[in-house]
């Protein structure tokens, strides 16, 4: 991950004050840590992918002397056990509402009422799918690049449709997938990522993830790329992704948009990159017609990546006016 621009937008980089690991049940263990002031104003970051996990730097779109900042890593990835890249893992317990118990759980665990819920991307849609489950517990929503995992938003970039923009390197990402398999190619991936032999399933995934990595940013960033492309984290990310796009992420088709009133009362802020190929406008815009209330920010020179100046600045923004 570059920093060469956001030492000017964020905050300066913190440490945690506390960490730990959370018993989630079903073997899997969620970790967990805080910044920032114990007594501030309590908000989880929610990571995207899925399959992501955190980052240092995701602490300092908030002001550490007014929040208290809370990140986890959800099942499977980051420092939270057991990983999906181990060659045998079984992600039969990791679903959308597997995630949303465990942050609700740990919310519990840190003796919090109610925090900010703050995701981009994966994280957009399980901060929405959160907030609706438990409409008491979100005091705000900052919601960036909207992601809600529906059937059309899923086949334009994995299905072809991004390939309009990217064609060189859509070609890389159908070149692991045989001709007569690439009318399908998330099930033709996800047979191979779930291949136990690493030699079928580590390149599916480095391709995979290069895919995603490599159209993040309206312009190109190799730091971002190679963050993302060490063999053991593509794997986890490349298998969970898949595993949550097979299955819809759980969510009737446009459930979170449909849901939407069950959170009108919540302030929100919706930031969207304008030229955003992995989750485009469009979703966005859904959501913001459905939810007028709900601030909504177009980055007009901006992608998807919330390393992005514009989009770091406008988040920034929000969790500022949110700070209380």
């Amino acid at each position: 991950m570059t920093t060469r621009h956001l030492d000017d937008v964020l905050y300066p980089p913190i440490e945690p004050y506390e960490t730990g690991e959370l018993l989630v049940g079903d073997g899997q263990r969620v970790y967990w840590e805080q910044s920032g002031n114990p007594d501030g104003k309590p908000v989880v970051f929610v990571h995207g992918g899925p399959g992501g996990g955190t980052s240092p730097w995701q602490r300092r779109f908030f002001d550490p002397e007014r929040y208290r900042i809370v990140l986890f890593d959800q099942r499977g990835c980051g420092l939270s056990t057991p990983r999906a890249s181990e060659p045998t893992a079984d992600l039969s317990y990791n679903t959308t509402w597997h995630l949303v118990a465990d942050m609700d759980l740990l919310r519990r665990n840190l003796g919090i009422t109610t925090w900010q819920v703050f995701g981009g991307s994966w994280g957009s849609a399980l901060a929405l799918a959160y907030a609706q489950a438990h409409p008491d517990c979100v005091s705000e929503l900052v919601l960036r690049g909207i992601f809600t995992l529906r059937r059309h938003e899923l086949e334009w970039f994995y299905e072809g449709g991004a390939s309009a923009i990217f064609p060189d390197l859509w070609e890389d990402f159908v070149a692991e997938i045989p001709v007569l398999e690439r009318n399908r190619m998330i099930d033709a991936y996800h047979r191979r990522l779930f291949d136990p032999d690493p030699a079928v399933h580590r390149p599916a995934a480095l391709a995979w993830t290069r895919w995603e990595a490599s159209t993040l940013t309206l312009r190109p960033d190799p730091d971002l790329v190679a963050s993302m492309t060490d063999a053991d984290a593509a794997t986890a990310f490349a298998r969970i992704e898949n595993h949550y796009f097979v299955h819809g992420g759980w969510f009737r088709e446009g459930q979170l948009i449909e849901d939407v009133d069950r959170i009108r009362h919540i302030p929100a802020v919706i930031v969207q990159g304008r030229y955003d190929v992995c989750t485009p406008i469009m979703t966005a815009w859904d959501l913001h017609r459905a939810w007028p209330e709900a601030e909504f920010v177009v980055v007009p020179d901006a992608s998807h990546s919330a390393s992005e100046p514009g989009i770091a600045a406008a988040l920034r923004a929000a969790t500022d006016r949110l700070a209380g």
